[in-house]
């Protein structure tokens, strides 16, 4: 028997381009059709017209503009869900493109777990994507699917309430049971929903055959400016990551990275590897002290400095 429940998508853009047309195209494909379209996109004249003819073209579109200013990783998409009436919301990014048809519907296939508050997707790298990045995507988004609990603390650490809104679906009525996404978070708002909601006694959901092309191939200054956000965000919601050290984890996939960039005839890429890493440790440990910092260092070391900007002015 086909799932009755209908689903809307989220997706916040920022200069969409040629890759968020490919989304669109693949969402038109999907073997289970979204009920309505709500895209957030900040600053309206850094929509091309392409983007805006092939979202004329399609059906059921909600386009919202927004400035930068008002732009926030977890305001943005809360006050998108407050758009939609479906049973199911399905939040992307604008660079996540769906591998194939059938990305909806296995999403909405886990969700049919009575105990799944949130099922996220697997992302796989595009073909000219560095050997690093390639693998760094299989030890995040493994070929295999997994259930995860509050019981998974003691084994998972971190990686129990790893789950991201590049392609993730979540349950309306427990999502609105538990207040939601947080109205303000520099980074991770996926995670804090996903600890509240196995804290609960939920579940999140890992499938691996739903799948979207997504990687980046970060700078080591690109990695310093997000991994201080990431350390910020972990900084200001001690309930979800105060007790749980996410170093390890950090260090375990630089080791195995290395070590299959030398077995695997990519020796070459490993200094730059080492390299990035380095940034990437030093942007999350001044992230997670950003209170001991000055406002124009935090405003400096930041990627998303509006939201910086907005702690400032409420003092």
């Amino acid at each position: 028997m086909a799932d009755p429940r209908t689903v809307d998508i989220i997706i916040p853009t920022y200069r969409p381009g040629e890759r968020f047309i490919r989304l669109l195209s693949m969402l038109e494909k999907q073997t289970y059709p979204y009920h309505r379209l709500i895209v957030v996109n900040t600053g309206e004249d850094l929509m091309p017209d392409s983007v805006k003819k092939m979202l004329g073209s399609m059906r059921d579109v909600t386009l919202n503009h927004i400035s930068k200013e008002e732009f926030d990783h977890a305001g943005t998409r809360r006050a998108a869900v407050e758009m939609s009436d479906a049973d199911l919301f399905l939040c992307m990014t604008d660079d996540a493109v769906p591998a194939d048809i059938f990305l909806i519907g296995q999403l909405v296939s886990a969700m049919q777990d009575p105990d799944a508050a949130l099922a996220y997707a697997r992302q796989l790298p595009e073909t000219f994507t560095s050997e690093s990045e390639k693998y760094t995507r299989s030890f995040n988004y493994p070929a295999k699917n997994r259930k995860k609990t509050i019981d998974d603390l003691p084994e998972l650490g971190i990686k129990t309430f790893f789950a991201s809104n590049v392609c993730c679906i979540y349950d309306r009525k427990i999502y609105e049971r538990l207040g939601g996404f947080v109205r303000e978070a520099i980074f991770n708002e996926d995670m804090i929903y996903a600890s509240a909601a196995l804290r609960s006694g939920y579940a999140s959901v890992y499938r691996s055959d739903a799948r979207v092309i997504h990687a980046h191939d970060y700078t080591a200054m690109q990695q310093f400016h997000r991994n201080f956000d990431l350390g910020m965000s972990q900084a200001m919601h001690p309930e979800v990551f105060g007790r749980i050290r996410s170093e390890g984890e950090g260090i375990r996939l630089v080791r195995q990275t290395a070590e299959h960039l030398i077995s695997n005839g990519h020796a070459a890429e490993v200094p730059g590897l080492i390299w990035r890493s380095g940034w990437k440790y030093l942007g999350y440990r001044l992230g997670k002290s950003y209170r001991k910092l000055p406002h124009g260092l935090v405003r400096r070391f930041a990627m998303n400095r509006t939201f910086v900007d907005r702690m400032d002015r409420r003092g």
